[in-house]
Formats: structure tokens, sequence, C-alpha cells
């Protein structure tokens, strides 16, 4: 076996033109090793793994590369986004023995093998196996494998693992050779620290570890234990305080609230943070101002260049600004990919949804320079390309996104939408109805679809195209097409009728909404209800009996997705598979 070439941490990356850097993702380091006798998965201190995830060894018995053998080096995760794993998750993974359980887990939220090394020539430079690698992910052509993208611009890396909350950044240098099980300076880590705060409860001598606190509406909270990142004087200071002003109780000793500390650490779960190191004492803090919703903030790496401001002042009914900002902080990874390429429509609530409202598409003059312009007509539009812009926009109090169907300066679109509108919520199921039948219809056509409530009432169908495949005539025709059949089908359910007084309790199939200039709203983006609904991106099969758009909000979506997964992780890349022969004869003329 292969043992991993190890790398060297550091509190900073070098720069220069012999360094390119790769994202470093929170996973199970693992040798892949690909015969004509199958796939094997082993960890780095030698545990065989192949059992455990069954989507990445039974690639073998579909694909069969003529380059074997093969043998590659990465990091075994399930991907939240391109650039964010799910660590907890892969650990559950990891624990799991029954058959059973492991392809229960393995279908619901399958592991990915992100490659970053060619290790069957260990002599050759790093961009030369990097070249071998990438060619060999490409042929493979499964999404299983992927290929670690390597970066020459630090900024450029810097700014996706910041967006991502990626756990950190590795630099390589471009002529290295891979040594197997040998820590090298060719090789440099850098971790994506949070600090997050906490006051100190317990100090536990057997193991030596300390225990700190939060504070939630006034009762604590565990945060987790550390006992790593003390110089050898604070270790000895802290454990000399906790015996002089401690009680003893069960082998530990407790401490009443009083001394604040900040810990590093990668993310914070359930009483646990991840790779905890201490960084410093907080005499400037009290306990009672680590609270939950500190902790929130700070494990959420706010972009220091925006001013947030009024943070306590209610958005919704008991929903603060702050919340919102903590959610669109946490979503972005999600959300930014569908509205960075196109001119945005915000909706602002400065004083809450049950105050004063307006649109807003056009670039104010004391927007700071970070963001986005489009100039278009001799007009200045906003364009949010970026979290910083994200972030600024959400502290403006935006709370709703709306975009256009085609990217800024394009004249077709790159996507169709059908808007499943019923009179109101008692009328949901309608929606569903609508949208199963719809969803028969695209698949027997080949179709890729994907499907989001709309936050508010309904739903909206979405069908990623290719710009420049259909011009907004052809997906008109497309539309009216299918929508004709549902109504054929449903007369007494469904109606095109505009006129909302003539529509009766039906539901408004909404095909003349997909149109240029016209918008809709955003997957992800909040909504102005009471509840703070989001327009939520679902998997197929939670279309059914019982769904409600109220069941999903601002407080519940970021855990949502991160369990789940997102339902739209593939929309990009099903642009390319549609059968647009297949769908221009829906509408072909004799």
């Amino acid at each position: 076996m292969i043992e991993p070439m190890l790398l060297t941490m550091s509190e900073d990356l070098p720069e220069g033109d012999e360094w390119v850097y790769e994202v470093k993702y929170d996973g199970f380091r693992v040798i892949l090793t690909w015969t004509e006798d199958g796939i094997s998965l082993t960890s780095r201190n030698g545990k065989n793994l192949t059992d455990r995830f069954p989507e990445i060894a039974n690639l073998s018995i579909s694909i069969r590369p003529p380059f074997l053998p093969i043998t590659l080096d990465g990091e075994l995760v399930i991907l939240n986004t391109p650039f964010q794993a799910n660590f907890p998750l892969l650990q559950q993974r990891g624990r799991l023995r029954k058959n059973t359980k492991i392809e229960e887990y393995s279908n619901r939220r399958p592991a990915t093998f992100m490659a970053f090394d060619f290790v069957n020539n260990q002599e050759e430079a790093y961009t030369m196996r990097k070249q071998k690698l990438q060619e060999i992910i490409e042929r493979l052509g499964t999404e299983r494998i992927r290929y670690v993208q390597e970066f020459k611009n630090i900024k450029d890396i810097q700014s996706i693992v910041h967006t991502h909350l990626g756990e950190g950044m590795i630099a390589k240098t471009k002529n290295s050779p891979y040594t197997p099980g040998k820590s090298s300076r060719n090789w440099i880590k850098n971790k994506n620290w949070r600090t997050v705060s906490g006051f100190l409860t317990s100090f536990n001598p057997q193991n030596g570890y300390f225990q700190i606190n939060g504070t939630e509406e006034g009762e604590p909270f565990a945060i987790g234990t550390f006992k790593h990142g003390f110089d050898s004087e604070e270790e000895k200071t802290l454990q000399t305080f906790f015996k002089q002003k401690g009680v003893k109780k069960k082998g530990s000793w407790q401490l009443e609230p009083s001394v604040c500390v900040d810990v590093h650490c990668l993310h914070a779960t359930k009483s646990e943070m991840r790779e905890p190191m201490f960084a410093n004492f907080r005499f400037d803090l009290s306990p009672e101002e680590c609270t939950k919703e500190k902790l929130l903030w700070d494990l959420s790496l706010f972009p220091s260049e925006v001013e947030y401001t009024h943070t306590s002042k209610e958005l919704w009914p008991k929903k603060t600004k702050q919340e919102y900002l903590v959610y669109l902080r946490n979503i972005a990874p999600y959300l930014l990919p569908f509205i960075r390429e196109k001119k945005v429509t915000l909706i602002r609530y400065p004083d809450g949804i049950h105050k004063e409202s307006f649109f807003q598409k056009h670039l104010p003059d004391y927007a700071p320079d970070y963001v986005g312009e489009w100039v278009e007509a001799g007009k200045s539009f906003i364009t949010c390309t970026n979290l910083r812009t994200l972030l600024w926009i959400g502290n403006q109090g935006a709370l709703e996104f709306h975009v256009p169907f085609q990217k800024a300066g394009g004249k077709d679109p790159d996507e169709i939408v059908f808007d499943l509108d019923p009179p109101d919520r008692s009328k949901f199921p309608l929606a569903i109805l609508a949208a199963q039948l719809l969803k028969h219809l695209l698949d027997e056509l080949g179709v890729i679809s994907f499907i989001k409530t709309s936050g508010n009432k309904g739903m909206q169908i979405h069908i990623p195209i290719e710009e420049g495949s259909l011009s907004y005539e052809e997906t008109r025709h497309f539309t009216e097409s299918l929508v004709s059949l549902l109504i054929k089908e449903k007369p007494d359910l469904f109606t095109i009728e505009r006129l909302k007084k003539k529509r009766g309790s039906r539901l408004y199939l909404d095909y003349v909404q997909h149109a240029e200039g016209k918008t809709i709203i955003a997957p992800y983006s909040a909504r102005a209800t009471d509840k703070g609904t989001v327009a939520t991106p679902l998997f197929w099969d939670e279309v059914k009996e019982g769904l409600t758009p109220e069941q999903f909000t601002i407080d519940n979506m970021l855990a949502r997705v991160q369990e789940g997964g997102c339902p739209f992780q593939e929309y990009d890349h099903a642009r390319s598979r549609q059968p647009i022969k297949q769908m221009k004869a829906m509408f072909a003329r004799p």
C-alpha cells in the first residue's frame, strides 16, 4: 500500500510563480486503487474503507477504463457545495456496519472522491501528474470521482474558500515529486479557522480538556471542549486558576462563569467543536456576552468590509436582521450561483415586512465599490456577484431577490420556468397535482426538470437550458403546448385566464410570465411572509400530499441543505443534456 504524502501546517500560505493552490476538503484522506479486480479505498492509517462506500467501489462494475491500474490520492467527502464538505455526515457514514444502512445512506447522500494527485508516477513534477490526473477523471466521466482544481491566483481561492466556508487551502510547488509517507515543505496547508467565544466551566485533569459554554436566554449551553493551542505558560496558569478558584466534582474542576476565551475551530455543532485550538483570553468579554447569537455570527465568518447596522431590528415577527444576515451568509454558496450573472430586482423592507416596501433594480449612488454594476442603455443595474454584495444588500433590508430568465446582456433565456399559481394557500394541493402532471410530460420528453416552492402560495418548475439554444418565442411555444395539455385534461382545476376574478378556484398556469424583462423569485430567496418562508428547491419525491410552503423558513433552511443536500446541485450540469430537438418538436408547425 502507498502511504499518502503528508502536509506541513502553516498560518500563512507562500506566494510566488512556483506555487499553485488547491481547496482543502474536510473528509477522509484516502488512496484509491483501481485494478482489473476493482476499486479499493484505503485510509491514511491503513484501514480498508471499500465496503463502507459502495457508491465509489461499485463504479468498477459499470466503468471499464482501458488505462488500469491507477492509484489516486484524494479526499473522500460528502459535498454540500462544490467547495464545502460535510464532515459530520461523513463520520456518520464511517461508523456504519450494516449493509442495508450503508446502502440507504449511500443513496441518500452519496460520497465523492475528490482526486488531487496521480500517484503512479511519483517522480514526475506535480504539474505533470495533475495534467494526467485531469485526463483520467474526464475519461472516467463520473460525478463520484472529481478532479480537484488548482488555482494560480491565491486571491481567487481565498475568495472561494471563504464564501463556501471551506476547511482551508493547500499550497503546492509546481515541480514537487510525490513523496509517500513524508512531510514536506512542498505541500503546505492552511486552515480556514472560525473563532468562537465562550466562558470556561470545567477542567478535566485526567485528559487535559477544558469546557466552554455560552448563554442563551440566560441559560448556559455547551459549546465544546479543547486542550490544544496553549503555550506551556498559558496552560499552566489556567490549570492553576481552576484549582484555586474552582470546586472539584466527580474528578473535574468546576468553575463559576467568570473567564472568557476565544477558541479557533472549523465548525461547532451539538456541543462539539471541530479541531478546537485555544486562541487567547478575552478579559474584555463577560459571560453574559457569550450568547448563542454571537456564536452563530462568529461561526459564519462575516466579511469585515461590510458594515452591519441595526442588527437587532425585527424584519419578520420575532426574526431580527441579525438572524437574516446569518441566514444569507450561510446560504450564500447555494444562492449566489442563481443570481450572480443576472440583473437582480430587490424588494426592500427597511423596517420590516409590515412597514413600507419598495422595488429596487438600479444601483444607488451610495453603494460601495464592491457592489456589482451592469450598465445598459445608460442605466446602472445591480448585480450580485459576490458574498460582500449579497450581505450589503441584505443589510439594506432587501428580503426578496427576483431575477430575469436571461443573463445580464443576454437576449435569450438560460432557463424555462412554469409558474404554478393557486388562488390561495389553501389550494396548494392543486400546485402539487399540476407539478406531478407536468413532471410526467417532461419525463416523457426526456427533459431534466427541477422544482421549488415559491415561498408564498405556489410552486415553480425550472428547466435549465444553454443560452442561445432556444429563443423566448420558442420557449413560449413549448410552455404553451404543455400547459394546453394540462388544461385539456383538467379544465375544472387549471386555467390560463389572466384575470383573477375569472379564475375562480382554479390554479393559474402562468406561461406568459416567462418572457424577456419578466422576473421570478430566486431559489433560496426569503419571502416577506409572517413565517419568513423561503423559495425552496425540492427533491421531486417530496412533491406529494402533505407538502406545504410554510414548512421551509430561514430558521430551518441551512439544516435542510446540509442534511439532505441541495436539490438543484446538478442544475448547471443539466443544461447541456436537455433534448432541445424534442422540445422544439412539441410546437413544430406543419
